[in-house]
């Protein structure tokens, strides 16, 4: 059984705890599978948009430059020979695809994991709330400061979409807001720390269930 204690917004103890049954997220940690998950993730990340010319695609004549003997010179075929400069590249880099893919199931249960490692290691933080009126960038900071996290790269998670919240922590560095459906094992697992209110913790239980 987990037991987390429960912080109010300004980061202050409750003096209540929330517990439960970590198998309901998931029936361990598989090191592999976050591992693929990980890298399907900064691979999709890549444009794999490069491009360089080939000696056939740059301009150039294709005639011969000189006789091939009698000159006293080296060998030479034509100006768009990758030897001269203006030629083609010899290894022409090409448009590449890295874009990979993963069953999902198996997407979701690495989420699932990589939030259990989160509260397994002791990185997580659970609080009451976190409604903010107006953007203000400094009530996250002083929430961070007060729960003795700050300067660590850390990822919000609220129940839903909140622009104001979100604005308000966009200017930290390292520092990111996530609604709980939106939670993927890439965005948990490149953070140190995760601050998560009750009701998105909730949905997740709930989600964890449903899968």
């Amino acid at each position: 059984m987990i037991s987390l204690p429960i912080h109010d917004q300004t980061g202050k103890p409750t003096g209540r705890t929330y517990e439960f049954d970590p198998a309901e997220l998931a029936p361990g940690i598989n090191k592999q599978l976050l591992h693929d998950a990980v890298v399907m993730y900064e691979a999709n990340l890549r444009q794999g948009t490069f491009k360089t010319k080939t000696r056939s695609e740059v301009a150039g004549s294709k005639k011969k430059l000189f006789k091939q003997k009698g000159t006293g010179n080296a060998r030479m075929g034509t100006k768009r020979s990758g030897l001269r400069r203006g030629g083609g590249h010899i290894f022409a880099k090409l448009p590449t695809e890295f874009r990979q893919s993963m069953p999902k199931k198996a997407m979701r249960l690495a989420t699932r994991m990589a939030l259990l490692s989160k509260f397994m290691d002791g990185e997580a933080v659970v609080v009451d709330g976190l409604a903010v009126a107006q953007p203000k960038t400094k009530v996250v900071v002083g929430l961070m400061k007060n729960l003795g996290i700050a300067g660590q790269s850390c990822l919000f998670t609220v129940e839903r979409h909140d622009p104001v919240v979100w604005k308000s922590a966009r200017n930290i560095p390292s520092v990111a807001v996530s609604p709980a459906g939106e939670l993927n094992a890439y965005k948990l697992l490149k953070v140190k720390r995760l601050v998560v209110t009750e009701a998105a913790l909730k949905q997740l239980r709930e989600q964890s269930a449903s899968n």
